[in-house]
């Protein structure tokens, strides 16, 4: 049996003539400073994922997630800054940060399809007067992504509305993909029982989000 032939995109000019040239306004729409509407969405978003890559290339996406209001602190018209909560202490995309501080990042509103994106360059800080500002149930945070600005625009709703991401009747969490515990049985702690795994990934495991 021959194996299947794959045409592959290899250029530039290529990429161009299969999907087209973006509209002047596509082209245009990106800003480096934050305006007063990327500000209030900034402010209504909970969550958001974080791309960053190391010195050779290889990738990574991290999630963040904070209650409305206290997920980005904005620092001036050109920098942002998202806390770092208890986590796994994995810290991929810190470490790629520390090799290559280019970042993008995606700001998400529930039931909204379109999004912010910025891309920019990032620290790491593990203090400042602003941490005050990004305390939440008690807890200030042990370290920032601060990020600053290179470029920011909004995203259309399309790949939201082809998931059809925000219609409830399309959610069934559990009926293709067994529950977390489970997971972490077969592919993380084998020996570890699952009822031991739904225990940690119950009620105390929200209870421990922030300390």
């Amino acid at each position: 049996m021959s194996a299947p032939v794959w045409t592959e995109i290899a250029d530039d000019a290529a990429l161009t003539a299969l999907l087209g040239v973006p509209g002047e306004r596509v082209l245009t729409k990106d800003r480096a400073a934050l305006s007063d509407d990327d500000r209030a969405w900034l402010a209504a978003s909970p969550f958001c994922l974080v791309a960053t890559s190391d010195a050779a290339g290889r990738c990574d996406v991290s999630p963040k997630g904070d209650p409305a209001g206290s997920l980005v602190h904005v620092v001036d018209d050109t920098t942002v800054a998202i806390a770092e909560r208890p986590g796994n202490r994995r810290a991929d995309g810190y470490r790629n940060i520390l090799q290559n501080p280019h970042v993008g990042l995606v700001f998400v509103i529930p039931g909204r399809g379109d999004t912010l994106r910025i891309n920019g360059r990032a620290r790491l800080v593990s203090d400042a007067p602003f941490f005050d500002a990004m305390v939440v149930k008690g807890h200030r945070p042990v370290l920032a992504l601060v990020v600053e600005i290179e470029e920011i625009f909004f995203h259309c709703s399309k790949a939201f509305l082809r998931s059809q991401l925000w219609r409830p009747e399309t959610w069934e969490p559990e009926a293709l993909v067994e529950r977390r515990a489970v997971l972490a049985h077969r592919a993380e702690a084998p020996d570890v029982p699952v009822e031991a795994l739904d225990a940690h990934y119950g009620p105390a495991y929200e209870e421990k989000l922030y300390g």
